[in-house]
């Protein structure tokens, strides 16, 4: 495989400087245009004035990027046909030249083979409501369950079923912790209402433990920052719990399934929330990325 790792992020690995990595999806299927561009480029802004540098991932062609130049992004911001790929989509777009943007999944087994140990994301996939039923499970828990990386995000996406996907995380032994709470946030939400047994109150306290984590030598796998986004940039919990199940009847009445489930509900909310809700996500974004800078930072000083 041919990893393009960019000059910056290339020298950054060589010197030891902290480097973040990023997902691309935000921008190619997140937003709508030209805001994804303007996002994508204040999100990789804000790593810099953090000091580290940023690292967007992407596969174009069938080649994929660990950090990409400034045509680069304007490409996935702008270009029609830009696919989505997971983990498991790789080997089929670099086979056939396709160009995409990846999940956190894909986002993180590209990292970790150019060497990132930090990597900034919205929300994580997870367990589906009605599993028992769909057995439909993000393909994000797996991955992270065999990837050495550390993922800050806002928890999972508040439509999954968040204790389900907090006893799968366990199952697969991913470590969880809270950051500055001993609250699991809810993506859109400060708090989706269920504990977590960890709590982390500084990046230094972060790369401590990812500092550990080598010295058990353990088989390798994820460590989830779980940062809440600001209580006053949050979406109103009671807005939220309405249209959430307002969206779900509507899946359900419409025969919305598999893959389709996540975006429909996604969308759900952006229009009946007025747009709160691609506020709140974005709020917590900028967050998560501003704090793995700083962990990227504190495991990059020994």
């Amino acid at each position: 495989m041919v990893l393009m790792v960019s000059e910056e992020v290339r020298e950054a690995l060589g010197a030891r400087r902290p480097v973040v990595a990023l997902e691309s999806t935000i921008i190619a299927h997140g937003l709508p245009r030209p805001r994804n561009l303007r996002v994508a480029r204040e999100l990789e802004e804000s790593v810099r004035q953090e000091g580290a540098v940023p690292a967007t991932i992407a596969v174009l062609d069938g080649h994929p990027h660990v950090g990409l130049d400034k045509e680069q992004l304007e490409r996935v911001a702008n270009e029609d046909g830009i696919r989505k790929l997971g983990h498991r989509d790789l080997p089929l777009a670099m086979a056939t030249g396709a160009s995409g943007a990846t999940t956190v999944s894909a986002t993180a087994r590209l990292a970790a083979l150019a060497g990132l140990r930090v990597f900034a994301t919205g929300g994580l996939g997870g367990v589906h409501r009605e599993w028992t039923v769909t057995q439909d499970e993000s393909a994000d828990l797996r991955l992270l369950a065999r990837t050495r990386i550390t993922v800050v995000c806002a928890g999972v996406k508040s439509i999954l079923d968040v204790p389900a996907t907090l006893q799968r995380l366990e199952t697969l032994g991913v470590s969880v912790a809270g950051y500055g709470t001993d609250r699991f946030p809810g993506f859109y939400l400060a708090d989706s209402g269920h504990p977590v047994d960890w709590t982390l109150s500084s990046p230094e306290q972060v790369a401590d433990v990812m500092r550990a984590q080598e010295a058990l030598r353990a088989p390798h796998s994820a460590l989830i920052v779980a940062n809440p986004v600001p209580e006053a940039e949050q979406l109103d919990p009671g807005l939220h719990a309405r249209v959430l199940a307002d969206a779900l009847n509507a899946c359900a009445e419409a025969g919305i399934t598999g893959q389709a489930i996540t975006p429909f509900l996604l969308d759900y909310l952006v229009r009946h929330t007025d747009g709160a809700s691609l506020s709140a996500n974005l709020a917590a974004v900028r967050g998560n990325v501003r704090l793995a800078a700083r962990i990227a930072a504190a495991w990059t000083k020994v």
